[in-house]
């Protein structure tokens, strides 16, 4: 057999397989092409047609005139040949090394890794597992799943995620507690979405309160739902009375914000044997207390810290900060120029005197003339740079202010969930389903909390967020050889940040 061109009547050129035996025959036409390149592309084809007819086809070539071997093995490939696989190859095996395989749903497993990657609706849910994994989905299965998962695996998944926490801290010393409003895209209440206080904002949204428990590092140990118009400083012992018997952690020390805790709220945990340490409210204290903090505190420098004795064999523990001295003049020096420039205007009007905030610093005098009071804003400038914390433990001062500033892991906690995972805002409406959206997100805030320990672990300056964009783009390509039966896969080459993420893992 040999290879020939034949030109035809419009000027193209038909590259033609030519057979010998029984008289010369057109074995098989190649196809037709105008430009030379692509008719020498033909031709190297119609030679490996030749090969491949005689045994001698070799996938890899040293001769470069069989580029067409290759040329001829791309063509075969399509878009369903290549698949992200790079979510599967970094949370999945988190997913299986946390221990969340253990839940016998294969859905749930395609739901954490997609909230991690993809985060988004249910409905965007079904487009990436058929565009990135190829599973065909439908979203009344995804919905079947939310209405079972709660119920069946929320205790599993939890202790899971609490036994991978408890492995990482060793010991649960130290927890932190912290509830914030997720708001629904709905104007219906029912016996869980209430009309409440909103931290998002979101007044007339219906919401549900998440109260959330972790540990040091921002590592999880539980958490809880309310209805949206709980009261939030009613929430933590409930939370932490459950999560300690389901888990029996014992007596760890509780740091919440001042928001959290009422005087009754630190009686019970005094009753229940719980050490904790508050932000105190110091400029609301008693006269009696007031006067104390302002009699210790004069003269105190950077760091520097005084302890006063407490109701109820309490200590207040007041600190100074030359930062936190400059930002508080600071905004009061702003708050008064607004001040100064509605009275000057004469844009102070009755309604304004009973609003919150620089307006106290005003007095009234004669027949109502408005003007500011210096003695309060000397007074207030007493306070600047002056931090109080409440507690009953017996940990010293630095150790009581050094615990007490690993709170912000709790609220970049709520944070992460927010936006990398987006658990807000929330369209379901059945209670089943609300609770199955919080567990995914709690379980795939876990796997971002291991990710996020291991790069740093590691030295990597990559952050989880970042790792979730490389991981869609890790490419596996599917093919077969010639004259070969079964599939075979291989991953496509990564760049230097992939290639690090991904040996990280192994």
């Amino acid at each position: 057999m040999f290879v020939r061109q034949k030109r035809n009547r419009s000027g193209s050129i038909s590259v033609q397989v030519i057979g010998k035996s029984d008289g010369y025959r057109v074995v098989k036409t190649i196809g037709t092409a105008h430009d030379p390149v692509d008719v020498a592309r033909l031709m190297e084809l119609g030679e490996l047609f030749i090969r491949r007819q005689s045994g001698q086809y070799d996938l890899f070539p040293d001769n470069q005139h069989d580029n067409a071997v290759i040329l001829d093995f791309v063509q075969t490939l399509g878009n369903a040949s290549v698949r992200t696989v790079g979510p599967e190859l970094i949370f999945g095996r988190l997913f299986d090394e946390i221990g969340f395989n253990a839940i016998p749903e294969p859905l749930f497993r395609d739901v954490v890794i997609a909230r991690l990657v993809y985060p988004t609706s249910k409905l965007k849910t079904v487009d990436y597992l058929y565009r990135y994994q190829g599973k065909t989905v439908s979203r009344d299965s995804i919905y079947l799943f939310l209405d079972r998962l709660n119920t069946r695996y929320a205790d599993q998944a939890q202790r899971i995620a609490y036994r991978h926490s408890a492995k990482i801290l060793k010991t649960i010393s130290v927890v932190f507690y912290d509830m914030t409003s997720l708001y629904f895209e709905a104007e219906d209440e029912d016996d869980l979405r209430r009309i409440g206080f909103s931290k998002d904002g979101k007044f007339q949204n219906p919401q549900i309160l998440l109260g959330l428990l972790v540990g040091r590092g921002g590592y999880p140990i539980g958490y809880d739902l309310f209805e949206g118009n709980t009261f939030e400083g009613q929430t933590l012992l409930p939370v932490l009375e459950r999560i300690a018997r389901q888990y029996d952690f014992g007596k760890p020390i509780v740091i919440a914000d001042a928001a959290m805790l009422s005087n009754d709220n630190l009686d019970a945990l005094d009753r229940q044997e719980y050490p904790f340490i508050v932000a105190a409210r110091i400029r609301n204290e008693s006269r009696a207390m007031r006067e104390a903090i302002l009699r210790h505190c004069p003269g105190l420098h950077n760091g520097h810290n005084v302890e006063i004795e407490h109701d109820a064999g309490r200590r207040l523990i007041v600190a100074y900060s030359d930062k936190r001295a400059k930002k508080d003049a600071h905004n009061r020096k702003r708050g008064l120029q607004r001040l100064r420039k509605r009275i000057q205007g004469g844009r102070l009007t009755k309604e304004n005197l009973s609003q919150r905030g620089y307006n106290k610093f005003l007095k009234l005098t004669g027949e109502v003339t408005v003007e500011i009071d210096e003695s309060k804003i000397e007074e207030a400038a007493r306070w600047d740079g002056l931090k109080g914390y409440l507690t009953n433990t017996v940990l010293s001062a630095d150790d009581v202010i050094e615990n007490y500033g690993q709170l912000w892991r709790i609220e970049r906690a709520f944070r992460i969930s927010k936006t990398d995972l987006r658990i807000r805002p929330m369209y379901h409406r059945r209670r089943r389903r609300i609770e199955a959206h919080v567990l995914v997100a709690f379980v795939a805030y876990t796997i971002y909390k291991e990710l996020e320990r291991r790069l740093a672990a590691a030295g990597l300056p990559i952050s989880p967020a970042r790792a979730a964009e490389l991981t869609q783009t890790m490419y596996e390509l599917t093919f077969r050889l010639p004259n070969t039966p079964d599939d075979r896969r291989q991953l496509l080459a990564m760049d230097a940040e992939q290639s690090q993420l991904y040996n990280l893992l192994r």
